[in-house]
């Protein structure tokens, strides 16, 4: 991937990894340069993402970006606030994240999934206009659907450990397979629902 594979990404947008009825539903600030050349989510070497959910017990091995496909087996799945890629999240405005908002909700409410897991607090603050917002399970719901602000798995991120932040992900994962057979899609896999691109 060069220089000029990268910069040719930007504003690009990536199609969501979504269905009805996830168990979580995973949603990143905005794609990378990298995510946005690959078409893979969480695609930059250094981002962390898919390590954590490994770490977390979220899948059962780990994961490449490009096999993002199956995290709809295990009722998981990846949206983004803000839709274009930029190279880096403080390119984007407090407008776009305010609009990214309302369209996440109106996206939520279709896909109706049990969690919507922002992976960035800040993020999560702007789009929802909740300056008091701190890591965990909010009090805010969008119909059905509970909401858990999750740490940035970004590598820029260095606050966060790799093992603290697989801490706070199975707090999630344990959440949201409560209930269930089994606590985690590694321990049963989940039959995908009816895809839902977009």
């Amino acid at each position: 991937m060069t220089p000029r594979d990268l910069e040719a990404a930007r504003d690009r947008v990536v199609p969501d990894v979504v269905a009805d009825g996830l168990h979580v539903l995973f949603c990143g600030i905005n794609p990378g340069l990298m995510t946005a050349a690959t078409g893979h989510h969480f695609a930059r070497p250094g981002n962390r993402f898919w390590p954590v959910l490994h770490a977390s017990g979220f899948t059962p091995r780990l994961f490449a970006p490009a096999e993002q496909e199956e995290l709809l087996h295990h009722g998981l799945g990846i949206t983004n606030v803000v839709a274009r890629a930029s190279a880096r999240a403080d390119e984007l405005s407090a407008e776009e994240y305010r609009e990214g908002g309302r369209l996440l909700v109106e996206k939520v409410l279709r896909l109706r999934p049990r969690w919507l897991a922002v992976a960035g607090v800040t993020a999560y603050r702007i789009a929802f206009a909740d300056k008091r917002a701190a890591i965990g399970p909010q009090q805010r719901t969008i119909g059905g659907t509970r909401i858990w602000a999750l740490p940035n798995p970004s590598g820029l991120n260095a606050h966060w450990t790799l093992p603290r932040m697989a801490e706070e992900y199975g707090r999630l994962r344990a959440a949201a397979f409560a209930g269930t057979e089994g606590t985690a899609p590694a321990d049963r896999a989940v039959p995908p629902p009816r895809s839902a691109r977009g």
